[in-house]
């Protein structure tokens, strides 16, 4: 079965086409800028990627410059559209609504656009993708793959918001959690990597990158996480404050003249290492200008690996203890410094670096010294695959049923 794996942003559609049986990626690609002049499609993987400076009016021509692709030409990887099975839409935002990924129909396209008040940028981006897949290969069967979902399982008193109980009534006023399927993906591969049950375990997951959140699983159930209503909330991230003092955003308001979409425009879009360092939202352009001795990329570093540790600490104490700790994403997976900031004077807790471990790159692995109480392991997320397995359980289960 070849599922096509579908994250749509608002001006940008990226895809991966795999086998389900193989778990092989047979072509991925991006278009990127659409709706712009500058549009283009990269297409490919690796040596065989191709760059393709092309118009995109909309979503509907990505999709159809994707399917050509896919079918046609030097990197064609399929010979019909026939050829593909099923596809999944990665959707930030599931709310209230989805526990679990859904089968997309009518209903289910009305709740995520219902929600997207809570996730604008992603949710209707997300659902410009089903829309151009709709018309681009109309009948297929399609899945969506909620970030939130992962989070149904926490407890009220970690979701819930200590503001008038009426909001939550009125307004399902509660945290939701993102990068669910990331999280989701490396604790089952950190327990199969340690040949351990997954609900033997209390483990702390962290997806570092350009967005950042942690989880703390307990014995297999997510019970925290670090975002929130939204994904702004948490921890520091390449351009998102995360979690700061609310009085911040009236006093902003008022002293600095902004609306309020300006003020959510700042802690968005310019804040995090970008407005620390006032350099860049990359960590590798951070720590290049924090070696060079810049005070302030320099505290964007410590601010970073800070912001982590006190997440480590809530967790560890919220499950009294902590057995394994995992890392994915650009900054976990590739930043050895990093890694040793955050995990710098922790060996009284019985978490202890290795620093040659630590220096390797690429692959899964340990980097916590063999004496260590707790395990430290670096894990490549794999959302995409996640995304098609779940879309494989989700149209199996409609056709066992006769519903397809």
């Amino acid at each position: 079965m070849n599922v096509l794996v579908i994250n749509a942003g608002s001006s940008s559609l990226k895809y991966q086409l795999i086998n389900i049986e193989a778990q092989e990626v047979l072509a991925k690609g991006i278009c990127e800028r659409v709706g712009s002049d500058e549009a283009f499609h990269k297409h490919g993987i690796d040596d065989n990627e191709l760059v393709i400076d092309t118009p995109m009016k909309d979503h509907n021509d990505a999709m159809a410059l994707v399917l050509e692709a896919l079918t046609s030409g030097p990197n064609k990887v399929i010979d019909s559209l026939d050829e593909i099975d099923a596809v999944g839409h990665r959707v930030v935002q599931g709310g209230k609504y989805f526990s679990e990924s859904a089968f997309i129909d009518d209903d289910v396209i009305q709740k995520i656009d219902e929600l997207a008040e809570l996730a604008p940028l992603h949710n209707k981006a997300a659902l410009m993708g089903i829309y151009a897949c709709m018309e681009n290969m109309p009948g297929k069967p399609m899945v969506a793959v909620f970030d939130t979902s992962y989070f149904q399982t926490l407890p009220p008193k970690a979701y819930m918001y200590p503001l008038p109980y009426e909001y939550y009534d009125k307004y399902s006023l509660r945290k939701y959690g993102a990068h669910g399927t990331s999280h989701r993906y490396i604790a089952e591969r950190a327990a199969q990597f340690l040949d351990e049950d997954l609900d033997d375990l209390k483990m702390i997951t962290c997806h570092l990158g350009n967005g950042c959140s942690m989880t703390a699983i307990d014995h297999g159930i997510a019970i925290d996480t670090s975002m929130g209503l939204t994904p702004l909330d948490g921890l520091m991230m390449g351009t998102r404050c995360g979690a700061v003092d609310p009085a911040i955003v009236p006093f902003l308001m008022e002293h600095e003249d902004l609306s309020f979409d300006e003020v959510n425009d700042v802690m968005n879009k310019k804040s995090g290492l970008l407005g620390i360092s006032g350099i860049s939202n990359d960590l590798r352009s951070v720590r290049a200008a924090s070696e060079e001795g810049d005070e302030r990329a320099q505290l964007a570093y410590e601010m970073y690996s800070h912001s982590v540790k006190k997440y480590l600490g809530q967790y560890i104490v919220e499950m009294g203890g902590v057995d394994v700790i995992v890392l994915t994403a650009g900054v976990g997976e590739n930043c050895d410094k990093m890694r040793r900031m955050i995990f710098s004077g922790l060996q009284p807790l019985g978490i202890v670096l290795d620093l040659e471990k630590n220096k390797a790159r690429g692959g899964e692995r340990e980097v916590s010294t063999d004496d260590s109480k707790v395990q430290i392991l670096v894990i490549p997320t794999n959302e995409e695959l996640m995304i098609a397995l779940d879309t494989l359980d989700v149209v199996e289960h409609k056709r066992l049923n006769g519903e397809l």
